[in-house]
């Protein structure tokens, strides 16, 4: 069984046991969060598409880590004119596990 769902922006393939990194989730380690825009669900043999998303249909995730991922360096340059500007990032973002996909009976 497979689900698709939009958080943080963005759409995620997920089944039970994934652990996926998306964006910065409010919340400790350890909590409960359940996912409510469920855009297709499929077990198997059916397959249900939402419009835009599936009714009754939810995913339960737990948090299992709340971190910052790798630096990435921002540099901007223009040739003979003597600008230059270096700025570093780092994106927050939360891990959690997929425990359950609850589908519309």
């Amino acid at each position: 069984m497979y689900a698709v769902i939009a958080a943080g922006g963005k759409q995620y393939r997920v089944q039970q046991g994934d652990v996926l990194r998306m964006e910065k989730i409010a919340g400790n380690v350890g909590d409960p969060v359940s996912f409510d825009k469920v855009l297709l669900v499929s077990d198997g043999q059916n397959l249900t598409v939402g419009r835009p998303v599936v009714e009754q249909a939810s995913v339960q995730a737990r948090i299992i880590e709340q971190d910052r991922s790798k630096k990435i360096i921002v540099f901007k340059y223009k040739r003979r004119k003597g600008y230059r500007r270096k700025q570093g990032h780092r994106q927050d973002y939360t891990a959690v596990r997929i425990d359950n996909i609850v589908a519309a009976q």
